[in-house]
């Protein structure tokens, strides 16, 4: 599996795809203390050998009262976050081809930290494994809950979904969902407002005006270029230093 450059739920028709029962076999040898929830159904978390190195390796770093801590999956473990806002408070807690239930998965030696932001963007792979706009915001729902009583102090920041662009290259897991992701973020904006927790909307800042990422900011339809970071960045900056 091309774990740098694929997510593990949304394989290119060019690649051969891995067996799913392959891909889902639970890790060996993860310390309960740094993933206490590894025993998730198979299909609800990318069980590959790079996601359990990440996920134990964020684990036993620590986090702490002044930290930024940026929650996500491919999209977020591309980025230098401290370079790009110049803060090296701003943690990646980013890893590839995780969906929202991996992150509450691994959420507790973030929480454990009293960070004093929390920003998620998640939920593409999660439309690559057939889940609704609804389903995921109800996920996502239930992330920000377990945030908000593990570490009331904490501030949540929801980000929207991305456009991906099967023009670019075909992600056969995403063939026809670009609606799923529109109408996932109508949900996850109105679950914000129930929450009471910000809502940043990207997604026009990466719409190509049909609903498919601009292809100057991507090279394989769904992961971004070093332009496109820093249109990300520009548009965190305000909340990042607020």
């Amino acid at each position: 599996m091309a774990l740098f450059a694929l997510t593990a739920c949304a394989q290119p028709k060019t690649g051969s795809a891995e067996p799913r029962e392959s891909r889902n076999l639970p890790p060996k040898n993860v310390p309960a203390a740094v993933t206490p929830h590894w025993q998730l159904p198979a299909h609800h978390v990318n069980h590959d050998k790079y996601y359990e190195r990440r996920a134990t390796h964020f684990g036993t770093l620590p986090v702490d009262a002044d930290d930024i801590i940026m929650l996500g999956n491919s999209l977020t473990d591309g980025a230098e976050f401290a370079e790009l806002f110049g803060n090296v408070n701003v943690k990646n807690r980013g890893i590839v081809g995780d969906i929202i239930p991996g992150y509450i998965d691994r959420l507790e030696p973030i929480t454990s930290g009293h960070p004093a932001k929390i920003f998620i963007l998640g939920g593409v792979n999660d439309v690559s494994h057939g889940v609704s706009g609804d389903s995921i915001a109800r996920s996502m729902e239930r992330l920000v809950v377990l945030i908000k009583q593990q570490s009331p102090e904490t501030k949540i920041y929801v980000q929207s979904m991305l456009p991906f662009n099967n023009d670019v290259q075909m992600w056969k897991y995403l063939k026809d969902r670009e609606q799923v992701v529109v109408d996932g973020n109508k949900a996850l904006e109105r679950m914000c407002r129930r929450q009471g927790v910000t809502w940043i909307d990207l997604y026009p800042l990466f719409d190509d005006g049909n609903g498919k990422l601009r292809p100057e900011y991507t090279n394989d339809g769904l992961h971004l270029m070093g332009e496109a970071y820093l249109v990300w960045r520009d548009a965190l900056l305000p909340y990042i230093n607020e």
